[in-house]
């Protein structure tokens, strides 16, 4: 931001030893996992499986390791996601039944129609406390709480199934990307969050300061009836962060030395 984009680019040219060709253009239309069986044209397979913020236990658990069995010396792989989920890659097609049956039965959500809420698709927390010694708050563990409730809003208003980025980090150093986010929680202290809203989905902009020092029933009084708002005004395909932006719930976020300013919203 200080010295723009050629100063930038001179940089990096100068320590490559050549120029780099011109920018061709290019549109991101969609951040997000797939979920259910692709097949690519080599003729391999890939299945997106729904891992709730990345934490891999129980059933899941059992169900990977017996899948890296299975897949063993066949050239498939298991990758993890930029959003905590995990890509089941490159599945030799007389290798797919065996593992959809260890899929279903460990109970392994890998399917739109199983994936849940559009806030569960599309939440990313930290691990913060007990892990991390630099959290003054609860992420991952009171992430899927916080989203059960804001579902029951959802359910209510008809936003179920729609895609909504929420994300959250137990301190400032923000490794759950919150800014990044629709909505987004930057811990405080224990049980108090700073919150973000306006973020766009696709990741072009950042998410505005709303609220500092807020509890969960704030939280949810807050969100409530923007979320209701959302439901009955949004435009055709408007995103959450998008909508905010535009009926002036709060300001767009122009740059990131902006970010920790409290702009009038």
């Amino acid at each position: 931001e200080d010295y723009g984009k050629e100063w930038f680019r001179e940089q990096v040219e100068d320590r490559l030893g050549f120029k780099l060709e011109a920018e061709r253009p290019y549109k991101f239309q969609h951040r997000g996992d797939l979920y259910d069986w692709v097949k690519t044209e080599d003729g391999l397979w890939h299945c997106g499986l729904h891992i709730p913020i990345g934490r891999v236990k129980g059933e899941t658990r059992l169900a990977l390791r017996k899948i890296a069995e299975v897949l063993k010396g066949t050239g498939g792989a298991l990758r993890m996601t930029c959003n905590q989920q995990v890509l089941l890659s490159e599945v030799p097609a007389g290798k797919k039944d065996a593992v959809q049956q260890l899929l279903t039965q460990h109970g392994v959500s890998h399917t739109s129609a199983h994936t849940v809420s559009g806030l569960r698709r599309n939440m990313i927390a930290c691990v913060a406390m007990p892990t991390c010694p630099l959290a003054f708050a609860e992420a991952e563990r009171y992430l899927p709480t916080l989203v059960e409730r804001l579902e029951v809003v959802t359910e209510r208003v008809g936003l179920r199934d729609t895609d909504i980025a929420i994300r959250m980090t137990g301190c400032p150093n923000s490794c759950g990307r919150p800014s990044l986010g629709e909505i987004g929680f930057i811990g405080k202290a224990p049980g108090t969050y700073n919150m973000y809203i306006g973020g766009d989905f696709v990741g072009h902009r950042l998410a505005t300061l709303y609220a500092e020092s807020v509890t969960e029933d704030q939280i949810l009084a807050m969100l409530t009836p923007i979320l209701g708002r959302y439901s009955t005004d949004r435009q055709k395909d408007e995103k959450f962060g998008d909508f905010c932006v535009r009926v002036g719930i709060v300001k767009p976020m122009t740059a990131g030395r902006l970010w920790w300013s409290l702009p009038e919203v």
